[in-house]
This record gives C-alpha cells, structure tokens and sequence, in this order.
C-alpha cells in the first residue's frame, strides 16, 4: 500500500482537523447525500494540485475554505496533507514517508509543501509523476468522469489514455523541452543580434588596433633608428670638438707667446719712437690689419648663422612637401567646394545620365586638388629664404670688400717690411721683429679662421642634435633621451664612417616622423583596451552561441527519443488496453467485443484556434494539421449495436467502468478513487462491479465513494461521513467485520 493517509483542516465542510488513515487494500467512503464525503475526492484533487476551482466546485479559492455554521467560526486557511509510503522509492527521493501539502489562504494565496518544506507547485507535479500520480485523471474517477471518457472528443480521450499509461510524465518532458528549444532559438536569434550589432564597430575598433599596431611597428622602428642615429651623431660632434680643442690650443699658446714678443719689440720701437717716427708706421699698419681681421671675422660669424637659417627653412620647405605626398593632409578651400557643389546641382537639373556624369565631375574633383599642394607653411618658408639670401648676399660682400682692405694693408705692409730690411742700422731690429711675429701671425690666423669656421658649424650640428632629439622625444617619448646607452659596436668605426650614411638615416628618421605624425597614435591604450574588451566579447558570445546550438540539437535529439518513446509506448499501451478491455467488457456483457482505434482527422489551422486547440502560431492559419484522437468501438451480444450512441444507460456505465478498469489493470497507479461510479448499476451489476473492483485492488489501493451495499461489501475499513444540522462534516469509521454486518 502507498497510500496512508489523508488530513483535511477547514477544507470546505471539515472545519476541524479530520484525518482518514488508510490501512487496508480498499477502504469505503459512505454516507449520506450532502454530507461531504465527495468532498474527500475533491481534497485529494486539491493537494495533488488541480488548478482547476471549477472541478473542485468552487468559482474562487476562498470557497474552498470552511465559512463558519452551526455555531463554528469561519477557517482563514484551507489545508490538505496527503501522506505515501516510500519504502520501495517511488517517489524517486530519499524518504521512507513522503507528505504533501497545500493551503489556500483567503486571498487565494496557495502555499505547497513536501515533508515540511516549502517548494513551487512545478515540483510537486514532477513529484508526483514520477509515481504515476497526477493532479486529476484515470486515478480519481467520480461518477461523472465515468461517462466522461465516453462522452470526451477523440483528441481528449486519447489524452485521457496517455495520462492512464504514464506517458504524461514523457509529455511533460517534450513540453519542457519545446519550451527550452524556443527559449534557446530566442536566445540564438538573441546572441545573433548582438553580435550583429557589435560587428560593426568591432571592425572598426580592428582596423584602428592594425593601424595602431602598424604605427607602434614604425614607432619601435624610429625608436632604435633614432637612438642609433643620435648616438653616431653624439660621438660625431664630441670626437669632432675635441679634435677642434686639440688643434686649437697650440695654435694659441704660440699666438700668446707671439704676442708676448710682440709687446717686448713695441716696447723698443716706442723707445726709438723720437729718433725715428717710421717705427710707428709699422704699429699703425699692425692695429689697422687687426681691426680688418676682426671685422671680418664678425661678417664669417654672421655669414654662418645666415647659412644655418637658410638650413633651418629648407628642412621645413622638405618636411612640408613630405607632408603633401599624403592624400590625408590634402586641404580643400571652402569656396572650391561651394563651386564644386553648384555645379554637380546644374548638371543635375539638366543631365539625363546624372550618375555617370556626376561620378566623373567627382573624380576630376578630387584628381584636380590632389595634385594641388597650397601649403601656406612653405610659402611663408620660401620668403623667408629669399630674405635670407638677400641678406648672405650682403654679408658675402661686405665679406669681399674686408677681404680687400685686408689684402691692401698686406700689400701696404709688406712694402713696408721690405724697405726696413733694406736699412742695414741696429734699429731696425725690432722692427724686423714685429714684421716676423705678425707674419707668423697671419699664418696663425688664418688657421685659427678655418677653425672656428668649423667650429661654428659643428656648433650647429650640436645644436640641431639637440633640437632633432626633442623632436622625436615629442613623437615617440622621453625613451629616446637614452640615446647614449645604444649600441654601435666600435665607436671609432662609428666616428669615421661616411657622413652620407648618417644623412640617410636622417632622412629615413624624417619619413618615419611624418607617417607617425599621419597615423596619428594617440589614445592607443584606450583603443586597444576597447577592442580587448570588445573582442573578449564577441569571443564570448561566439562561445554562447556554439553552447546554445549544441543544447538547440540536444533538445532536438531529446524531443525526437522522446516523441518516438510517446510512440512506442502509446502503441504498446493500446495493445494491451484492448486486449483488457474486450475481457472485461465481454465478462460484464457476457459477451461482444470492444476496443479502442485511432483516428486520424485533418484540421486547417484556424479552425483548431478557433475550437481554443493549442497550435504552433507559425505558418499560414490555412495549413492543415493532422490531429490524433482515440474512438471507442462496442459490439454487444445478441444485438445489432455498435456505436456508443445506440448504448442505454446501463451499458455506457458498464462500459465505461470496463474501459476504466481495463485502463488500470495496464498500468496500474498507486490508489485509485472510484466516487460512485457504481451509482447506475442494479444489483446484478454490482455484484460483477464489486468482482472487479477485488481484481483491481491486486494492483492498486482503492478508495470506494459509495452507496452501493455490494461494493462496501468488498472495503476492509469503512469511514462514515454524517453532518447533521451543524453543517460541518464528521467523520465515523468502522473495521471489516462491522463493515460486513452494515453491509448485510
């Protein structure tokens, strides 16, 4: 027996606690019309979740809660625990005992409970089906579910069928997992979407992270061309300086010891002075060849910045026209624009083949400005260029005329040394000795001028090193200004290597600044972590998206097992009601045949929608459908009867009972509830009634709802409902041997 017991508590008549424990293979309900013993059956649809008021009599939740009468005060909560031995499993869950029960509260609030703890009314359903238990079906059968079965369409008693052979269990499954596939192809389409959406810009983002990557490939490429340069270029000025400093200083420590002597032969000319004025025409020819010197020295000073800045506004005329070989850096007057506009307006109004036309205006549009190179930087360099060579042009000049005076004082000077080496007096001497200090000198000079003319140009590779390495720093970062660790292997190779070599990495430098400055890199960390992000996206709904159309063909593979499982089963349950069922009938009938056929009906789509069929929304409302039912085919003994039309009353309650029983004795459920389904049955009936119902109480706990004597006969405990004029229901019980003496 899986069946124990029952307890109602202000569940419509049974306004106390009132408990039915069921010890024996069968147990009777009896009592009188209007007592409430029905409402026992209806407490066992309750608790095993009929949703359904109207089946449990009632037209909202609360009228299934005791109301108050006969001196009782009206019951805020209905309840109704069921209780099922569990010592073979199967329930399917690890308790010898297993309780259910729900409560209705007065604002039609529904509680469920197993063993106590509160759970959600879909796992009491999957509780229960696992026992082959449902919340109403072919094991509570009351007097009109009887007639039921016969009077059900086709579709509905094939349902009826499915439920009595355990197949709701597999149909709730398939529903289930239709449900579960929509979800998924909802959540596909979904996935779909968003990826879809975010394609776009995570091309975008793709494109910008290469360009990107391409600019960081250049940026590293210019890094180590840079380093590598400015620390040529460095070991280039410093040997180069120091070459200059070692040159130099001898050239001046002759010069002071030359001026030394100097001062020592002015000093006895100057004493000589009142006895020959002449030796103050050598002092004054000195004084006025240093002073040209000098002057000239300042104009090669001037000649040399001049030169530099020239320099400076070509490398800027050379970087402007790099600039111009991009099509990225081509720039568009607004009033070419503005005529460019109006004539693509005329030629529409009066061309007929405006697309081509246009196309073509368009190109020579853009074929006409990109060979255009309008650079207000380089005209601005071009003046100044042309203002600076008008001025070296001056300084070369004033340079020449020096050079000139210089040249006559030489020649004023020399005439004049030759004369004194012809006067053979002891005071000349030291004339001849200023003669010879400033010949060295000129010597000395003249050295000393190409040193410090490349003193001054090593002084502008200085400092153009300086100004290169803040450029490239403002490019590519301050890692550059670690030029000096770079290594270049032998750094006297280094220093005596082509200086033409070194103008090609320069140049080289240059191209590279100039695509740097295009590509324009700034904001790489944040462009790189959105598209890291975005990918990392993309990546994860590519993944969900493989998950979901995995489990998409999982489902699909569980809904195909199970509808041939349905099949299968269905089939074979068919076969074996049948073969049940004509037994039966032809005992109750004392002959004849019954069976149960499918039939297959085609149905156009509205009109199941319109009869409140479930139907896939998909399609057109006029494809047909083929929709399966079950009918009922009788053949009784010794008549011409064999549609269930032509049946009396009598005969559709026997059949129906045969049906039922035969449906049962298939795949029999753990209790059963008959609720006087024996109503209509005279005597003779009854006794063949009550057999049966022995014979299906070796399969199933049986709960008879009734007032036949014959079949209370058969009950091993009796419970007795009486009311009275309380109005609430009372329960009685009586064991076997009273049983049999109430019965007689």
């Amino acid at each position: 027996m899986y069946l124990k017991s029952i307890e109602l508590s202000g569940f419509k008549s049974f306004a106390k606690k009132s408990e039915l424990l069921f010890t024996s293979p069968i147990s009777s309900i009896v009592g009188p019309n209007g007592s409430g013993k029905s409402n026992v059956a209806e407490a066992f649809r309750f608790v095993l979740g009929e949703q359904s008021i109207k089946s449990l009599r009632g037209k909202k939740g609360e009228d299934l809660i005791f109301n108050g009468a006969g001196g009782e005060s009206r019951s805020n909560r209905a309840s109704v625990k069921v209780t099922f031995d569990n010592s073979n499993k199967v329930f399917g869950i690890d308790y010898p005992e297993v309780s259910i029960e729900r409560v209705v509260h007065r604002d039609g609030i529904n509680d469920y409970f197993i063993n106590g703890s509160a759970v959600r009314l879909k796992d009491v359903i999957e509780l229960l089906l696992k026992a082959h238990i449902g919340a109403s079906g072919h094991h509570i059968i009351s007097q009109g579910e009887a007639d039921k079965i016969l009077n059900s369409s086709g579709k509905d008693r094939k349902s009826m069928i499915e439920d009595a052979l355990g197949l709701r269990l597999y149909q709730y499954k398939r529903i289930e997992s239709d449900r579960k596939l929509k979800k998924t192809f909802e959540n596909i389409a979904q996935v779909e979407s968003l990826r879809k959406e975010i394609a776009p810009h995570l091309r975008f983002l793709k494109k910008q992270v290469e360009k990107m990557e391409k600019a960081l490939g250049m940026r590293e490429e210019l890094a180590r061309l840079s380093k590598e340069y400015f620390r040529r270029e460095d070991l280039y000025v410093g040997f180069t300086k120091t070459a200059q400093r070692d040159e130099r200083t001898p050239i001046d420590e002759k010069l002071a010891l030359l001026s030394k002597e100097l001062e020592t032969a002015k000093a006895v000319l100057a004493r000589a002075g009142e006895e020959n004025k002449k030796g103050y025409l050598i002092l004054d020819l000195e004084a006025e060849m240093a002073g040209a010197r000098a002057h000239k020295d300042g104009l090669a000073r001037e000649l040399g910045k001049l030169e530099g800045s020239l320099d400076a506004e070509e490398r800027i005329i050379r970087k402007q026209k790099e600039l111009q070989t991009s099509d990225e850096h081509k720039m568009i007057r607004l009033k070419d624009v503005e005529e460019f506009a109006r004539t693509l307006e005329q030629e529409i109004e009066k061309d007929h083949h405006i697309l081509g036309t246009v196309i073509a205006r368009i190109r020579d549009f853009i074929k006409g400005h990109k060979d255009s190179a309008d650079s207000s930087l380089i005209v601005d360099a071009e003046k100044a260029i042309e203002h600076l060579k008008h001025e070296k042009e001056k300084v070369e000049h004033e340079i020449e005329k020096a050079s000139a005076k210089e040249l006559a004082l030489r020649e004023k000077y020399d005439a004049e040394k030759a004369r004194i080496e012809k006067e053979k007096d002891s005071s000349r001497d030291a004339e001849k000795a200023v003669f010879r200090i400033m010949s060295e000198e000129n010597d000395l000079l003249a050295k000393l001028v190409l040193i410090r003319s490349r003193e001054e140009n090593i002084k502008k590779d200085e400092a153009e090193l300086v100004r290169d390495v803040e450029e490239v720093a403002a490019v590519i970062g301050h890692e550059v200004l670690q030029f000096k660790t770079f290594d270049i292997g032998s750094e006297s190779e280094a220093v005596a290597e082509d200086r033409a070599i070194q103008e090609n990495r320069k140049r080289e430098i240059e191209r590279l600044k100039i695509r740097l400055e295009e590509a324009g890199i700034s904001g790489t960390d944040e462009v790189v972590k959105e598209f890291t992000e975005a990918n990392e996206r993309d990546e994860f709904l590519a993944r969900e998206l493989l998950d979901l159309e995995k489990s998409a063909e999982s489902l699909k593979v569980l809904i195909q097992d199970l509808e041939e499982r349905l099949q299968v089963e269905f089939a074979t349950g068919i076969k074996r009601i049948n073969t049940e069922f004509g037994e039966l009938f032809s005992t109750m009938f004392g002959g004849g045949d019954a069976e149960l056929v499918l039939t297959k009906e085609k149905k156009k789509k509205k009109d199941a929608l319109l009869e409140g069929e479930d139907v896939e929304l998909e399609g057109d409302d006029e494809d047909e459908i083929v929709e399966e039912g079950l009918d009922i085919s009788v053949n009784l003994p010794r008549k011409k009867i064999r549609g269930l039309m032509m049946l009396s009353g009598g005969e559709r309650a026997l059949t129906s009972i045969a049906l039922l029983f035969a449906i049962s004795q298939v795949n029999p459920p753990p209790f059963i509830i008959l609720d006087e389904t024996d109503a209509a049955l005279d005597e003779a009936n009854s006794k063949r009634y009550g057999d049966m119902v022995e014979k299906l109480a070796e399969h199933s706990q049986l709960i008879l709802i009734t007032h036949n004597r014959e079949t209370m006969s058969r009950a091993g405990v009796i419970y007795g409902v009486t009311m009275g004029s309380t109005g609430v229901s009372k329960l009685l019980s009586i064991e076997f041997d009273q049983a049999v003496q109430v019965a007689k």
